[in-house]
């Protein structure tokens, strides 16, 4: 595989994604934090992150339409400046002393709806800069540098809030999307023009490209359901770390297993390319059943760790060459829609889970929801296997051409990203 950071648009890119992600990673713990200290109330949290997740769970599909029609960089430039001027707000709100809970919400709700547009543009961004041969290892080098991030990022975090305080962490990710603006606006990406349709004419078509092709929306299916029993382990899995498996310190170790288990992933994705991809990767995400499955029986804290770590590693390998066969497989011009409704199933399928978990526990007990979506996770990720496409889509993977056109629409030929349970705080 060729070297991506060769290429001088590649370079931008990657240089500009690398510090907002860092930026991003300080922010979660932050705003948690301010949140906390201005109100005292873990309620008022839960309505800043639903003001930034509601806006980008209904916009997703818009923002592919946008950003297939108007150039991706443009698109992900304008976003990058919104969010900024709204990290800016929430910082200068909290260094006031004073900070106001409907501007902090304002804020989240315009940033949400910024990374609702900003989201699609990731994978045409990445096809557009970087030749075939390369992308593999273009969106291995992204999934480092987002990995990274995350696991530097509580630290990083830490050290920022204790020594300045937590609205300094909103104005330093507000001039990491300054920066990232900048570096953008020279960067030259590959366009293809989209034949003018109505909006609703777009998002047909973009969803009859997802529906024509049984590996990408079976395979969504199983991404969804990670993402389900992530949020499911993530309420559940704290209280039962704490109360029978050695305390605060198990759940914390746990954490940093995945982070770990994330970075070496994308450090694997690199080197290793897969000769039927979308199978192996998705036989891999079935791990994530083991750490679910060992919480529920309350399995020596070692296991869960190591598991969980395991699943993890997974995951970090599968976001990069699913990204990669996804930018092979479907024209330039559908990318972003197909994007957007890759993001809007493993994203919506979250709020499902955090609601539902702490029902399922008070009725059951929490060994009962956290064994049953480790069941489901299972099921769904492994039972891909059974899908025709699935088994038959091999490395390396030519774009299929497009389906004729009915009257109209458009063409209906044809973490699916598994990660939206780390990307969930990013732009609250």
């Amino acid at each position: 595989m060729t070297n991506p950071l060769r290429v001088s648009s590649f370079r931008l890119l990657f240089l500009g994604r690398t510090v907002s992600s860092v930026g991003d990673a300080v922010v979660p713990a932050a705003l948690a934090l301010a949140v906390l200290r201005a109100t005292g109330s873990t309620s008022a949290l839960a309505v800043v992150l639903a003001a930034a997740m509601v806006p980008r769970l209904l916009l997703l599909p818009l923002g592919g339409v946008v950003a297939d029609r108007f150039d991706a960089r443009r698109v992900a430039l304008v976003a990058d400046l919104v969010r900024c001027a709204t990290q800016l707000a929430v910082g200068v709100e909290l260094l006031g002393g004073d900070p106001s809970l409907s501007t902090i919400v304002v804020a989240s709700a315009l940033g949400g709806t910024a990374s609702a547009f900003a989201m699609p543009t990731a994978s045409p961004l990445v096809a557009g800069t970087v030749e075939p041969a390369a992308r593999q290892r273009a969106n291995a080098l992204m999934g480092i540098t987002a990995n990274t991030s995350r696991l530097a990022g509580p630290a990083l975090a830490g050290l920022l809030i204790w020594a300045a305080g937590p609205g300094w962490a909103f104005v330093i990710d507000s001039a990491s999307f300054a920066l990232s603006a900048t570096l953008l606006a020279f960067v030259r990406v590959r366009h293809v023009p989209v034949p003018r349709r109505s909006v609703l004419a777009d998002l047909r078509h973009g969803f009859g490209e997802v529906r024509a092709r049984d590996w990408f929306w079976t395979s969504l299916i199983g991404h969804g359901m990670w993402n389900g029993a992530a949020a499911v382990l993530m309420t559940l899995g704290p209280a039962i770390a704490i109360d029978r498996l050695g305390g605060e310190a198990t759940w914390v170790l746990l954490l940093q297993a995945g982070a770990i288990g994330m970075l070496t992933g994308s450090l694997l994705a690199g080197r290793v390319r897969l000769h039927r991809p979308v199978l192996l990767a998705n036989l891999g995400l079935a791990s994530y059943a083991a750490p679910l499955l060992l919480l529920a029986v309350a399995a020596p804290a070692p296991a869960v760790i190591v598991a969980y770590g395991v699943a993890l590693t997974a995951l970090g390998y599968l976001n990069p060459v699913w990204e990669t066969v996804v930018q092979h497989q479907f024209p330039p011009e559908v990318l972003a829609r197909v994007t957007s409704y890759d993001w809007l199933v493993s994203l919506g399928a979250m709020p499902l889970g955090y609601a539902l978990a702490p029902l399922a526990a008070d009725a059951f007990g929490a060994p009962v929801p956290l064994a049953i979506a480790g069941l489901l996770v299972l099921t769904a990720c492994a039972g891909t296997a059974l899908v025709p496409g699935v088994r038959r889509l091999t490395w390396p993977a030519a774009p299929q051409p497009q389906a004729a056109e009915p009257a109209g629409v458009g063409s209906a030929s044809t973490p699916a990203r598994a990660d939206g349970i780390n990307d969930a705080l990013t732009d609250a």
